[in-house]
């Protein structure tokens, strides 16, 4: 089962190809901003907390959620240990 899972935008790495670094639950990857707003990822910035499905942020969520999520899945069996090894196995270069 694939999951979006919650990441924090650590650094918008490319404006004109729209990808971010995004740390979730300690690990980081690139991901494509494409989707969020107006499709420019123009008002995406460090701070923000994105859900991610395999390798697009997909939408903004508020810090409240992302943690209520995180522990969720955390307490789910395996699913964000599949989750997690599928976001360390991706990368967008």
């Amino acid at each position: 089962m694939c999951l979006a899972i919650p990441g924090q935008v650590v650094e918008v790495l490319d404006e004109a190809n729209q990808l971010a670094e995004v740390d979730v639950a300690g690990v980081r990857r690139t991901v494509s901003i494409s989707l969020l707003g107006d499709g420019t990822g123009a008002d995406t910035a460090p701070g923000d907390w994105v859900l991610i499905h395999v390798g697009f942020a997909l939408s903004r969520i508020d810090e409240r959620e992302a943690h209520a999520t995180l522990q969720l899945l955390r307490e789910a069996d395996g699913e964000f240990d599949q989750a997690m090894d599928e976001l360390r196995g991706s990368a967008i270069e």
